[in-house]
């Protein structure tokens, strides 16, 4: 994770790619299924789904003149995990203030 961390957050820090994400989360669709919905140019959709690409978190295949994005659901595992790590490590800390906090109170 800590190799794709970077990029991975940073894709998913706009709200256009989160919908498109969401969308591919359905399953894959095309880049015109991608930029319908959405009240922007398509080269502004494509260069969206490059910084997806980039990340690794959507992978896409050509067939004749029809791009197919689909999401490679490893790389959101890994994201998955890391947050779950981050969480551990901070419910821990926080776990143990709150005993230092209850033992102080009891002085």
């Amino acid at each position: 994770m800590v190799k794709y961390a970077d990029a991975v957050f940073h894709a998913l820090a706009d709200p256009t790619r989160r919908l498109m994400v969401e969308r591919l989360a359905e399953g894959p669709a095309t880049v015109s299924e991608l930029a319908r919905p959405l009240p922007m140019s398509l080269p502004a959709v494509v260069r969206h789904l490059r910084i997806l690409q980039d990340s690794g978190l959507v992978r896409s295949s050509k067939t004749g003149r029809v791009r197919t994005c689909r999401l490679d659901r490893d790389v959101f595992d890994d994201a998955a995990s890391w947050f779950g790590a981050q969480r551990r490590h901070w419910e821990a800390r926080l776990d143990r203030l709150g005993e230092f906090l209850d033992s102080s109170d009891d002085e």
